[in-house]
């Protein structure tokens, strides 16, 4: 008997010292969650004795408009009892999350990574001019995803010769984008976001060279 006590102290304490293991998401409870039940309670019993209260007026009503009136709060009341109910389902148990996708390679090797198809729709190049849709095209390759892994499409449902032209020259540029943001980590993607941002090295000073050429 002694022995198992024993035991099962260092295997207490073994787990007490080891670290958790890393995962790919957190979930935390909000703060106040049970003053909101508690308020949800209240109020639940307040509309129950305000229903209560319609229905012995209409039991006994004291005259035809009074047995009108009486129905048509009942059926309001319901409606609002109604959408009340539905909106304390978000306010029960209300959590947020934190994800780590940093982790991700801890547990799935990239070569077992789903591959991803992006679409992004254009249709004229005067409302959503081409320069917007190719910082997007280049902020999705630029991904830290495997890039046999990612395609990107793109549907131009006018067939515009600008937009063409636009993604033409963009394949050119990405050619040094998307080593440029592998090699230093860029966390705005998009060259639009990030030339607009205060950033200033050799390396960038290169690449704005390329836009103006």
């Amino acid at each position: 008997m002694e022995r198992r006590l024993k035991l099962k102290a260092s295997s207490a304490n073994n787990t007490n010292t080891c670290e958790a293991p890393t995962s790919l998401h957190a979930t935390h409870t909000l703060s106040g969650t049970n003053l909101n039940r508690v308020v949800g309670v209240i109020y639940g019993l307040a509309i129950i004795s305000l229903l209560y209260y319609h229905a012995l007026s209409l039991l006994h009503p004291t005259t035809v408009a009074n047995l009108f009136i009486s129905l048509s709060l009942l059926l309001s009341d319901l409606v609002l009892s109604f959408m009340w109910a539905t909106t304390q389902s978000c306010r029960v148990h209300p959590v947020y999350h934190n994800e780590f996708p940093e982790n991700l390679e801890k547990f799935v090797e990239k070569s077992d990574f789903p591959a991803v198809d992006v679409f992004i729709c254009t249709a004229d190049p005067y409302k959503e001019p081409p320069l917007g849709v190719v910082n997007t095209a280049l902020s999705v390759m630029a991904y830290e995803y495997p890039a046999d892994k990612i395609s990107v499409y793109v549907s131009d449902d006018r067939g515009s010769q600008l937009t063409l032209f636009a993604f033409m020259e963009a394949t050119k540029f990405a050619s040094h984008w998307l080593p440029f943001c592998r090699s230093n980590n860029v966390i705005e993607r998009s060259p639009d976001a990030y030339f607009s941002s205060n950033h200033s090295s050799s390396e960038t000073d290169k690449i704005k060279v390329l836009i103006m050429h």
